[in-house]
């Protein structure tokens, strides 16, 4: 090997050792007759010196070599005379008496430290030295980390790990596929797996009763920080279990990873069912890091002659405590901010609690002393805190008031990375009806199970119909989800009709599934988690970009191999996509 040790490796107790170590070239630093090179592996950085009066020859070539340039070099173990407590090497520097140039470099594009001066796009481009950065490397180290022990844990729970197709046959439900013609099929067409649903439907009938993959999935959806056109899933599934078994394993797959990747103890995860999630949070993964539940004060608010509560639906309040000292600028920029398009709020009322219990409220017009009061009782408000009002339409406010309420946490400094909730959401819709085409969607996927007491609705009231489903929210973020799955066919059946399939659709689509569960289907069910969206939380970061080795931008784009590509009219012809 061309090495001994790593350059992460030396301590003090190995001084007076003969070492050999490989890596590039970080930075040099040239002291006249002395000289020092910082050598950089994935391991960390080990201190070289040169000394011209020692051996010439070595330092004349040390003084030629340029940033990441690759190097093997011999020499003894030293204590430093000037320690570095920065790096875990910092005591000690290697003495060089020989040194080889593996390979040279041109001048990187941009510093390949951890405070670099290269953005987004150049860095993309040049992912392979961007990964050279420590910061970016130990980013790939902790995924490696969550990958390990969620295959640690899932095996000594008796899953097996099972590689699922990834050339499969298309959908019409949820996101858009992407789609790969078959060349010996000319005319036929492959899809990429959204996810490995059906498939691991079909293992349960299969007697694998306890199943996992950490799998690539696509979809050709439009992107954002926490989306790519390719991810990976922890995908799992089990037979025999109802949803309490799935929520007690699963919970104890997340807490095994926060104890083994960041070392911390969470507490048992509390359940909240979608209903009361919108009513208290206005969406379904709440951020529980901070209180700052919903207040509706239609009771309190309407019939003082303000129009704007008057006519709407609803009223609805945040009490943001200890913000009464906003200032007049900063409530500007929160009205400025609930009216962007994005969230389309009409305007923002507020009322201040002062520090002698007075309150002081943006419509003094329409509401005296006593009425503010009652917002102050309803929103339980003391002194120094701060009530924030919108209103109109049910569900337009509730999502307006989301958006606010977790600009204010933030500002607030109630959303730290490293403070972690977790939180179960349950009993979700099964359906939502689509307005333009007056037909209902799954809210999940088709194959997830209504609550047994619900089953009966199927055929008088759907859009009443609850899941047999459960999203995992971590911090705001939908982490993971899944549901008990139907396995009866006739149910089945009867969930593609409400869908709107006919018979013959339905068959031609899942026939292969409806044939399965005829040859004694299993109760089962299961979720998947977001790889690479958890990776991201533990990371303390927003995108998961940073966590995936080679991603692509937000147009989809991997810059650095220039993909997608053109293909040669020959390719085409080939394929049967062009005459």
């Amino acid at each position: 090997m061309l090495r001994t040790h790593t350059c992460g490796e030396l301590r003090l107790s190995d001084v007076g050792k003969e070492v050999t170590l490989s890596g590039w070239l970080q930075k040099s630093r040239d002291i006249g007759t002395i000289g020092f090179i910082d050598l950089r592996d994935r391991y960390g950085i080990t201190q070289l010196s040169f000394d011209e009066g020692r051996n010439k020859p070595v330092f004349d070539i040390a003084r030629t070599l340029g940033r990441e340039y690759v190097l093997t070099i011999t020499g003894t173990v030293i204590e430093r005379t000037a320690k570095n407590p920065k790096i875990t090497t910092g005591d000690i520097e290697v003495q060089v008496s020989n040194i080889e140039i593996l390979n040279e470099s041109k001048t990187p594009p941009f510093t390949i430290e951890e405070e670099t001066d290269g953005g987004d796009e150049l860095r993309m481009k040049f992912r392979y030295l961007d990964l050279r950065r420590e910061v970016v490397r130990k980013n790939l180290e902790l995924r490696h980390k969550v990958s390990k022990y969620t295959r640690q844990y899932l095996d000594n729970q008796n899953f097996i790990e099972v590689e699922t197709p990834v050339l499969i046959k298309s959908t019409p439900e949820g996101a858009r596929d992407f789609i790969v013609p078959s060349r010996l099929n000319e005319g036929e067409w492959y899809a990429l797996p959204q996810s490995p649903q059906t498939f691991k439907q079909l293992l349960m009938v299969s007697g694998f009763d306890r199943y996992y993959q950490i799998v690539k999935c696509f979809r050709d959806e439009d992107l954002r920080a926490d989306r790519q056109p390719e991810f990976t899933q922890i995908d799992c599934e089990m037979s025999f279990v109802e949803q309490e078994d799935i929520l007690n394993t699963f919970e104890g797959l997340i807490k095994y990873l926060f104890k083994e990747v960041k070392g911390l103890d969470i507490p048992n995860v509390p359940r909240m069912n979608y209903d009361d999630a919108m009513r208290l949070y206005g969406c379904d993964k709440p951020d529980i890091r901070f209180d700052m539940q919903f207040v509706y004060l239609d009771e309190v608010a309407k019939g003082k002659g303000f129009g704007i509560f008057d006519t709407a639906e609803t009223i609805i309040a945040i009490n943001a405590k200890g913000a009464a000292n906003y200032t007049r600028k900063q409530l500007d920029e929160l009205t400025e901010f609930v009216k962007r398009p994005q969230i389309g709020a009409k305007g923002l009322i507020y009322c201040r609690v002062g520090d002698d219990g007075s309150l002081k409220s943006s419509v003094d017009k329409f509401y005296d002393q006593e009425a503010l009061q009652l917002w102050a009782t309803a929103c339980k408000a003391d002194k120094n805190d701060l009530i924030l009002v919108l209103s109109g339409d049910l569900n337009s406010t509730r999502k307006q008031m989301n958006e606010l309420r977790l600009e204010v946490g933030k500002q607030l400094g109630l959303r730290q990375p490293d403070n972690y909730k977790a939180l179960w959401v349950t009993d979700f819709p099964l359906l939502e009806l689509d307005e333009e085409s007056n037909r209902w969607h799954a809210m999940h996927h088709p194959f997830t199970s209504p609550k047994p007491e619900d089953i009966a609705l199927m055929q008088t009231d759907p859009g009443k119909i609850r899941a047999n489903a459960y999203d995992l929210v971590i911090n705001g973020v939908e982490i993971g989800g899944g549901s008990i799955r139907i396995h009866n066919r006739d149910l089945q059946k009867q969930m593609f009709s409400l869908l709107g399939f006919t018979d013959e659709q339905a068959q031609a689509q899942f026939g292969f599934l409806m044939n399965a569960f005829e040859y004694g289907a299993p109760p089962h069910g299961g979720l998947a988690f977001g790889f690479d969206r958890l990776c991201s939380l533990f990371g303390g970061s927003e995108t998961i970009r940073d966590f995936i080795a080679f991603p692509k931008n937000n147009m989809g784009r991997d810059v650095m191999i220039d993909a997608p590509s053109v293909i040669s009219d020959e390719q085409k012809k080939e394929l049967g996509v062009q005459s």
